[in-house]
């Protein structure tokens, strides 16, 4: 069969859209859900595909991921807080890495407790091999799997592959920005996160994010999971069916509707 460039338009459009997607999911379900909130637990057969897939995603190592994010909630929109939202939406989605951290980000990031992520062999794997692994897993196969099996001309398949990585970035990086600066706060109107559709539809479940400030513990992130938009959920449900994740921590009914009608502003409870 000869591929023509329509043909090859439309496999390399699937291509983005399910690495997008794979990525979204498995990133939040690992990097933030599990390892950073413990929302719940993963057998080890589990944990490494979770590890795999955030080194295709690359967003620095699990390790660093889940430092960051823990003072993220420990600190939230303060100066400690690695993407401190009040300094602005450039600033919260892509600034924050390009200048030097905060010294209240270097000052307290030191006392945040990291033991049970050091204890885990899967993490100091990829921690220990960061450089080859995340190159070869991110960057090189991405590209020489299109040009071996399609025939594709480096060219393409480099700026494809970069195509796909700065995607999920600015995808990812919506919940750092854009959920903290708009929308509505069903659950605590006195924080700066928000509940946006547009975010969560982006980034497969992330953007109920003044719920996830409220329960951050909840491995859903959403209220009752908001499975229309939360792909990371149904992917949580599905290991949990096969047995391969457990322990699943969620907040009830009558806890969520409390929190609601105490602190809420009264606005779009479910986040739509």
């Amino acid at each position: 069969m000869t591929f023509g460039y329509g043909h090859l338009a439309a496999l390399y459009g699937l291509y983005l859209l399910c690495t997008v997607a794979t990525w979204k999911t498995v990133i939040f379900a690992g990097s933030h859900r599990l390892w950073t909130h413990k929302a719940y637990k993963a057998k080890r057969p589990l944990q490494i595909i979770l590890m795999i897939m955030s080194t295709f995603a690359f967003q620095n190592t699990v390790v660093d991921w889940v430092r960051d994010h823990r003072m993220h909630h420990r600190y939230s929109d303060t100066d400690a807080d690695p993407h401190n939202a009040t300094r602005g939406f450039f600033y919260s989605h892509v600034g924050w890495l390009l200048v030097r951290k905060h010294e209240e980000v270097k000052k307290r990031g030191k006392f945040v407790d990291m033991s049970d992520i050091y204890a885990n062999p899967v993490l100091m794997f990829q921690r220990r091999y960061a450089i080859p692994f995340i190159g070869t897993v991110c960057f090189l196969l991405p590209t020489v799997i299109p040009m071996y099996f399609f025939g594709e001309t480096l060219n393409t398949a480099w700026h494809i592959a970069v195509l796909r990585y700065i995607s999920n970035l600015h995808g990812a990086f919506l919940v750092n920005s854009a959920a903290h600066l708009y929308g509505t706060k069903p659950y605590d109107k006195t924080i700066k996160p928000a509940q946006n559709s547009w975010v969560s539809f982006i980034a497969f479940g992330e953007g109920f994010h003044n719920y996830h400030h409220v329960f951050p513990w909840d491995y859903k992130t959403a209220e009752l999971g908001n499975n229309a938009l939360n792909l990371t959920t149904l992917f949580i449900d599905f290991f949990a069916w096969l047995g391969w994740a457990y322990d699943l921590k969620t907040a009830s009914d009558d806890m969520i509707k409390a929190r609601s009608e105490r602190t809420g502003d009264g606005k779009n409870i479910w986040g739509f």
